[in-house]
């Protein structure tokens, strides 16, 4: 899955809404489970499993996403989403003796990202087009 089928889905959740996005696809609203794009909320895991949709063909199912446990936050993220987890209730810490400091290692230097290439989309469908650009479902 890409940024580019995650704005797809982004694009279509904008078009219907969310109650309709989340009633066509069998999601339930998840309100722990939201990102931010462009000053809107929206619903992570809906939006993930319609993304899912325009990368595979095939939409995943909302008990998919619940019962694998899948860290929607962390693949936003991945993609430069800012996305927001449920809150989790931490154990409370166990106090340690003090060690002692040591010199902080020097960060990693990170490599700039480069832009993912814009996939063809069909219009019709909204699946990924073959090097082809003629699409295998609608013809």
């Amino acid at each position: 899955m890409t940024r580019q089928h995650i704005l797809r889905a982004i694009e279509e959740y904008d078009d219907r809404g969310r109650d309709a996005f989340v009633g066509v696809y069998g999601f339930t609203p998840t309100p722990g489970h939201t990102f931010a794009h462009e000053e809107r909320t929206y619903d992570s895991k809906a939006v993930l499993g319609v993304a899912h949709k325009y990368a595979t063909g095939v939409p995943a199912r909302a008990e998919d996403l619940v019962d694998a446990k899948c860290d929607d936050a962390g693949i936003l993220r991945k993609h430069g989403f800012v996305a927001t987890a449920p809150a989790t209730v931490a154990p409370a810490p166990v106090r340690k003796q003090a060690a002692p400091r040591r010199k902080a290692a020097a960060a990693p230097t990170r490599k700039p990202v480069a832009p993912e290439p814009e996939l063809a989309i069909c219009p019709t469908c909204y699946t990924a087009l073959p090097a082809t650009g003629i699409c295998d479902e609608c013809g």
